[in-house]
């Protein structure tokens, strides 16, 4: 990422990985972080996944897995790739044949499971099958899910063993000279999953897949994830990101790029600075902000936008957005353009006439970065 030389304190160094291809989407090296999210409907129903996928790519996942456990999954997979708009990522949790299938049936990546695959001359059928149809791998430890000899090892789930266990599907995939992986260490618990990434950040040069896994539901979900996933991503750690809830994939998508927006690592549509209301404000901040979040959600453009109830901190904010509203009295307050006070507006007018701002300078940044290609 290019450094914020005037605000260094912004900074983040990207840990150094090696970079690999998941169908058309560069993952490590200095790609940018890549987000992925998985479907929940039932895999032999093509219309309902392929639907969710284009949902989830629509709200800007750049990867979508999707499971397949079963024959049958694997033959509607197959339908499935070939609608999608993004590379899909198999999952394949127990039987091999099902990452041979996966394969075969055009999936970008295969995600399997070290603790329940099986053995090496079935992981080695796994490779070849990838290697002969240009897909790549996906070592997926789990802390619910490792093999019986690290538990009988280290006595319970551990950071160390599930390195360990990473460490040694790395080996097996070297051996049969297959490179073209990244990996994942997930556990439930917050302070496990970092440690067991930062270890394993140390012990390989694999892009690396982040995940608080079964996290929860959307809001403790969230909360678990940004505070796990944050750090880690500030630290430099992270070439794939997955925000496991409870929840509708796209909303998994969306606190996604809210944590990489946050962090400055991606830029993709409004970032809406507000006020948590009080009784200064001159205009009604939740709802107002609550119902542009909706009326923007269309916008792809990098752009800020500022939402503020009062004049206390509100021309602050707007001198740092490209849009801004600023609450003041008698029922209007003050429109600021690029981080200028520009005119008068009722706050019955106000979230349309910020929608039709937002969108016009959308517009106006498009065709800038257009010119300057």
């Amino acid at each position: 990422m290019s450094l914020n030389h005037v605000r260094p304190w912004r900074n983040i160094y990207r840990r150094k990985s090696r970079q690999i291809m998941v169908g058309n989407v560069p993952v490590g090296g200095d790609a940018p972080i890549a987000v992925q999210t998985m479907t929940n409907t039932l895999t032999t129903d093509p219309a309902a996944t392929i639907a969710q996928v284009q949902a989830a790519a629509e709200a800007g996942a750049d990867l979508v897995r999707v499971s397949v456990p079963d024959q049958a999954s694997a033959k509607a997979l197959k339908e499935i790739v070939r609608e999608s708009p993004v590379p899909i990522v198999a999952d394949i949790h127990f039987h091999y044949k099902r990452g041979i299938e996966a394969a075969e049936a055009g999936a970008a990546c295969l995600r399997i499971n070290p603790g329940n695959i099986g053995d090496e001359k079935r992981v080695a059928e796994v490779i070849k099958a990838a290697r002969d149809h240009n897909c790549s791998i996906r070592i997926g430890v789990n802390a619910g899910s490792l093999e019986k000899h690290l538990l009988e090892k280290y006595g319970e789930p551990c950071p160390d063993a599930m390195v360990e266990s990473g460490l040694d599907h790395i080996k097996i995939l070297q051996d049969h000279d297959f490179h073209e992986f990244k990996i994942s260490v997930k556990a439930s618990d917050v302070f496990m999953s970092a440690a067991a990434y930062q270890a394993l950040a140390e012990a390989t040069d694999a892009p690396i897949h982040l995940g608080i896994t079964e996290a929860g539901g959307l809001v403790s979900g969230t909360i678990k994830s940004a505070i796990g996933l944050g750090q880690l991503l500030w630290m430099g750690i992270g070439d794939t990101i997955r925000v496991s809830l409870s929840a509708d994939p796209v909303e998994e998508v969306k606190v996604g790029f809210e944590i990489l927006k946050s962090l400055g690592l991606r830029h993709r549509g409004v970032n809406i600075i507000s006020c948590p209301s009080c009784a200064r404000q001159g205009f009604d901040v939740i709802k107002t902000v609550e119902t542009l979040e909706k009326r923007l959600e269309h916008i792809k453009t990098p752009m800020s936008l500022s939402i503020i109830g009062c004049v206390v901190n509100g021309p602050g904010e707007a001198l740092m957005t490209d849009v801004g509203f600023t609450g003041g009295g008698a029922g209007s307050g003050m429109v600021y353009l690029a981080g200028k006070a520009s005119h008068k507006m009722s706050n019955e007018q106000m979230v349309d006439h910020i929608v039709e701002e937002v969108e016009k300078k959308a517009a106006e940044l498009d065709a800038t970065k257009d010119a300057a290609e």
